[in-house]
Parts: structure tokens; sequence; C-alpha cells
């Protein structure tokens, strides 16, 4: 009933406020069902402000004792507001919205405040705290109704909801949204029509689902919000899974590939051209691609790898093995500095065993593209590599077989599915250098196979990192001409941040003349960014390739697929401005070849953020460990990139950062669902079958059920 039932319908909500309710997503009842607290006042959680600690992010409960706003103009206004407890005094101050908090934190009033503590002294600070106003309000009827103030001297646990500033200013407090929310459930409380079986709620130690939704709203201890909780993450993650254990399946049941069923010479000519031996990981990764290859369904696989592991001959065998029977290959990649540089490794290696390997960029020249399209269409061209020019109108090919795609993360959903469908069912790996956290992995492409190499081969030297302020730059750079001295290369990398990207290209560039004429004048150095044209960035790199250039400075343009064993410094300017994956992928660049090598981290001012970033990078090279601590840093929301889809941004309770051991409980249970029944259709499974297409299929939008 309540899923098709308005908000109108519940006393206090009138047009103008189920207005502003819309907005944050809130239109039926169900809606402000799931509109979870953000947070929770608790007094036994509450610290003392005399107890505060530096670093800290905590909620402080007290009393406004003074307030100031200084400064007149816009820019440099700011509001201060000092709330005390029987232990001592914290200092709050805000920089934006300054009118707003000005006219909000009354003297006298009761604030629970949420931040991070900094010191100043002795006296302890929050900046830019978020707060919630304990009012003393008129005690109405319902214990939802009483005032935050009443429930938090009472001991009560106190739900705090997420409103903005239209919801404030129209009167829709965190109390009074809690108040809707009680007469909701006096009107049609939620968990009347179940949506797991008895059976799991059983296996699984669930609570059931209304008790769930009133705990997670109105918590009678820690113990069942604990409960309320984990029911409502591990449910919501269960939905998620079972769109990609139902995709998993559909592709396995109804799609047939062609079967690859001959290994044969140029599998075994590529082995035995090899002037290295194979890691593990390599021959593990390898033995998982042909299993799939060899199935008759379509392969759909991630290969995910450090820096330098090895991922491109792994790709490259199932070149070979395509090739064996019979049909080609398309490889494409992000850049066509990157295209390039994997197209001279295949051609090198495939063009003894017999294979013909072409290059497919959006600057060719049409004569020699025309050449190249008419070689792919007739199947003499058995791989093709190239950017995203592979995918336009115009290429065909004779027998495509294989599509791998390089760097997925940096591709569309409809770029990546543009080159799937130059074929029918495809076999598809998408390979990365970004290592993935494993809850990311599940939560996002939890309907893909996954090979993972760790392992690096062998003679891998790992790269010393060093953080350095800019002071010591002159140290850094007598280090730098020390190595070019001894015949190595370097690099120096200058950050390219959208918002400011024309500024940081003038600064990159007015760097490199400074470079070039004064400090290293005496040397070769090249230039690289983004604004320049292929021809030229290709003939720049091919000259540091030749070692030709001594230094290179450029963008991160240089961030994936340059390699130069002989390149064993890297500088990386304002690294403060960099993300952790980024830091690492540059890094990645150095240590490529037998010679120790160093990544210099320069910083001139560090946040506390961006040290706990930066100290990450010096204490490891593991990309994996990496990329777990910059999930815990940034959150998930942020580690793939606006590109990429899936469930990620329909989960409104769950964590992907935080509940990893939630998630491969709710993954077990949706695969053994599937795997029971691929169509929900039996009479137990109705329930799952009716709220998934009601409730999540919508939301996550990745695929139909069929």
């Amino acid at each position: 009933m309540s899923g098709i039932t308005s908000i109108t319908y519940l006393r206090g909500v009138g047009t103008k406020k189920a207005s502003i309710l819309r907005e944050a997503g809130i239109v039926t009842i169900d809606d402000l069902f799931d509109y979870f607290p953000r947070r929770y006042l608790d007094r036994s959680a509450m610290k003392n402000i005399g107890n505060l600690a530096e670093g800290e992010t905590v909620t402080v409960v007290g009393t406004v004792m003074k307030t100031q706003l200084d400064g007149a103009s816009p820019g440099k206004a700011r509001f201060k507001a000092w709330i005390g407890d029987t232990t001592g005094v914290l200092e709050l101050t805000w920089f934006r919205g300054v009118r707003f908090f000005s006219r909000n934190v009354v003297r006298g009033e009761a604030l629970a405040v949420h931040g991070k503590v900094s010191f100043f002294g002795r006296q302890p600070q929050m900046q830019h705290p978020d707060y919630d106003r304990l009012v003393a309000a008129p005690h109405e009827s319902g214990e939802g109704e009483r005032s935050d103030y009443e429930l938090y001297n009472t001991g009560k646990i106190i739900p705090l909801y997420q409103t903005s500033e239209a919801m404030k200013q129209a009167g829709l407090t965190s109390r009074q949204l809690r108040t809707i929310i009680l007469r909701a459930f006096e009107a049609c409380a939620p968990g009347r029509e179940e949506n797991l079986t008895r059976s799991m709620l059983a296996e699984y130690a669930l609570l059931p689902l209304g008790e769930a939704y009133h705990e997670i709203h109105f918590p009678s201890s820690h113990e069942a919000l604990a409960r309320a909780r984990y029911r409502l993450k591990w449910t919501e993650l269960f939905y998620a899974q079972l769109l990609f254990a139902l995709r998993h399946s559909e592709i396995h049941r109804n799609r047939a590939a062609a079967k690859f069923t001959r290994s044969g010479e140029v599998t075994q000519k590529l082995f035995a051209s090899l002037p290295y031996v194979l890691t593990d990981a390599q021959k593990t990764a390898v033995r998982e691609i042909y299993h799939d290859l060899r199935s008759g369904s379509p392969m759909n696989r991630l290969l995910q790898g450090d820096v330098g592991s090895g991922k491109t001959i792994v790709a490259m065998f199932a070149m070979a093995l395509a090739a064996d029977n019979g049909l080609q290959s398309a490889f494409m990649a992000p850049t066509e500095i990157l295209a390039a540089q994997h197209y001279l490794v295949m051609k090198r290696y495939f063009t003894p065993l017999g294979l013909r390997v072409g290059l497919l960029t959006g600057r060719q020249r049409k004569k020699e593209r025309e050449a190249l399209l008419l070689a792919l269409s007739t199947g003499e061209l058995h791989i093709a590599v190239g950017t995203h020019a592979m995918i336009e109108g115009g290429v065909n090919y004779a027998g495509l077989g294989l599509v791998i795609i390089d760097e997925q993360h940096r591709f569309g959903v409809l770029q990546r599915k543009a080159l799937q469908e130059k074929a029918l069912n495809p076999h598809v790996l998408l390979m990365t250098a970004t290592p993935i956290p494993r809850t990311l992995t599940m939560g996002v492409f939890g309907d893909l196979d996954v090979s993972v190499i760790r392992q690096m081969p062998a003679g891998r030297k790992p790269v010393t990192t060093r953080l350095c302020h800019e002071e010591q730059k002159e140290r850094l750079y007598a280090f730098l001409r020390s190595e070019i001295a001894e015949g190595r290369q370097g690099y120096i990398v200058y950050p390219l941040v959208e918002e400011s990207e024309k500024m940081d290209l003038k600064a990159a560039v007015e760097s490199f003349q400074d470079l070039s004429t004064n400090r290293f004048g005496d040397l070769q150095l090249g230039l690289i960014h983004g604004q320049m044209s292929s021809e030229e960035k290709e003939q720049v790199m091919e000259q540091f390739r030749r070692g030709e250039i001594h230094l290179l400075v450029g963008t991160t343009v240089i961030e994936v697929g340059v390699d130069v064993p002989n390149a064993t410094v890297m500088v990386i300017e304002h690294a403060e401005r960099f993300g952790l994956a980024q830091l690492h992928q540059l890094r990645g660049r150095v240590g490529r070849g037998e010679h120790p090598s160093t990544c210099f981290l320069l910083y001139s001012k560090l946040s506390a953020e961006a040290r706990e970033r930066l100290s990450a990078m010096e204490s490891t090279t593991d990309g994996f460990l990496i990329s777990e601590i910059d999930a815990k840093i940034r959150g998930t929301g942020n580690i793939l990139g606006k590109e990429q889809s899936g469930t990620l941004s329909g989960l409104r309770i769950a964590d992907l950062s935080k509940d990893f051991h939630i998630m491969e409980s709710a993954r077990s249970a949706a695969f053994m669902v599937v795997e029971d029944d691929c169509q929900l259709r039996k009479p137990e499974h109705a329930m799952i079958r009716n709220c998934y297409l009601r409730h999540y299929h919508d939301r996550f939008a990745l695929s139909d059920i069929g």
C-alpha cells in the first residue's frame, strides 16, 4: 500500500513541503521510510570538549556562549561561535554561508556539532562543522515528536536527518522530519510485504523488514540499531548482486560465442618467442581466459594488474588463440600514445608469426585509413589496435571474435558497448592498471569474472618514493642531474586539473622554458601535453625512447602507457593536487628497467588529507593496497570517475568502502538463488522477483531480467 501513497497523505505535509521533499527524492511514503538518518545523537558516544584530540572526527553537545561576525566583504567574511560544556569551550568557524549561520546559530541554544577537531594552541576548534539545534520545543504527543533536547536528556538515541537549506527554511528540520516519519509509521508501517524468504531470514540471521525499518528510525538500543542497519544493507546489496547474478546467468545461458577449440601454431610460437618467463600469476590469468574462450559462451572478464605486472602479454595470448581459430581481435586504448605503443609491441611479436597488425586512430591520412579498413573487412588484418576511432561507422570486421579494452575506466559504457557491437557476441576482456578495491570490483563489475595479477615480473625493482618540500628542490635537481650523467633519463610532471586547465598548462609550459634555459640548459629537454597534435606527441615520445631527450617535462598525458626502461627519476610537482591512483600510475613510469628508480613528490603546503595521501605513497608500492587506502580517504564514489556505471550510484545505505563482508554474504545468497531459479519463477521467489522489478530494476538500470 505505502508504495503508491503520496506523502501529502500525511498530516503536516502540504503542497509546499511536498514540493521541497520531492527535490530530495521523497515523493511516496516508501521514499520517506528509505530516507535514512545520516547519523545518530547518542549520549553515550558523545565526547566532552575537555577530552578532544587533534584530528579526530567527533560529535559534541554544548550551549552557544558567544557569537561573532567578522569582515564586511563577502569574500572575507567569517562567522564564529563558541559552545561550552562543563569541561571546556569549543570554537566553531564558518567561512561559507556566513549570513545563514549568523542568523541561525543563536546564543543560549544547545547545539550538537559534528566535525574534525584541530587545535590553535590549547583552544580546540572545528571549521565548517555539521550541526543540529537541540531546541526545547513544546512537548507534543508521541515520543518521536518530543524535542531533541528532551530526548537527549533522557538518554535516547536520536536520529539526525540530512536537511537542505530549502528544507530548513520551510520548517523541515531534522526533528520535524522525524515527526513526519513517525506519522508515516502510524499510517502504514513498512515491512508488511517482506522482500526476503523466511529461509533466508533464518539462514543469515536477519531482522524482519518492518522491525528493521522501525529500529533504524527509532532505535531502542545500540544492538537493535546495528542489526537494523545490517538487515537493510544486506537487502540492498542482495538486490544489487541479484542484478549481476541475473546478467551473468542470462549471458551464459542464452548467448553463444565462437568456441576457440584449436590451440596451435601462433600460440606455441608466441610462447617460444618470449625473452622472459611468465610469472605464475600471468600463467593463471592466461589459463582462466583460455577456459572462457573455449566454453562456447561469451567471455566477460576483467583483468586487473598493477603497473608493470605484464597484462599486455596476457592479452596477446588471447589474441594468439583467436588467430589460431581464424578470428580477428580488436584492442582499444584510451589515448593515441598508448595505442601506438601497444601497436609497436604487438607488431614486434606478431609479425614474425605471420600475423598482420594495424593501427587505427582519429588523425590518420585518408589513404592509409582506407587501406586498413579494407584489410579489416576482408580479414587480411588479424589484429586492429586503436583508439575510439575503432567504434566509428564504416569500421567493419570480417570475423571479429575478441574485443580487448585497455584502461577500460577511461571509456564510457556506450563506447565500450559500441565496440562489442561490431560483432555478434564477441568475447570481451577489460583491462585496468588501476587496481580496484575488492568492494568496488564486486559492486560495479559484479557480473564479470575477474583475473588478478599481483605478482611482478622477475627483475622489477621497487621504486623508492620520497616526499619533498619545495625548499629541497635544488638538492632534488642535483640528484636528477647526477642520474642523467650516469646515462639515465627522467620525468618532471605538472598537474592538469579540469577546473584550472588553462592556467595549469601555462604554468607547465613556462616551467619547461625556465628548466631548458636556466637549470638544465646543457641538456636536451622535451615537452609533452594534451594540446599538442598526435604527431607532435609521438615525435617527442620517440625521441625520449631513443634517448635523444634527457628529461621529459609534461602534464599527466604521460600517466599511462609510456614505457621507457632507461627512465629512473620521476619528479611530480604539486603532488598534493593529485589523487592517489594517479600518483601511483605516474610513479609506474619509472622502475621499468634494471636500474634503481626514485619518485619525488614535491609539495608546498599540505592539508591533513593530502599528507595522509602522500604518506601512503611513501609507505607502499602495492597498487592494490593503495586502492584500498584511496577508497577509505576519498570514498568509493570518487574512485572510478564519472564514466563508470553500475549499482554504485543506486546505493542508499550500504557503503562499498566499509561493507565488504556484508556484500560477500549478500552476493553468495543472490548467486545461489539464481543458480536454483534462473528467472525467479518458483513460487517461493515470487516476492523477490516482484520486489526487484518494483524497487531495484530501474534504480540500478543495468540489465533486463529476461
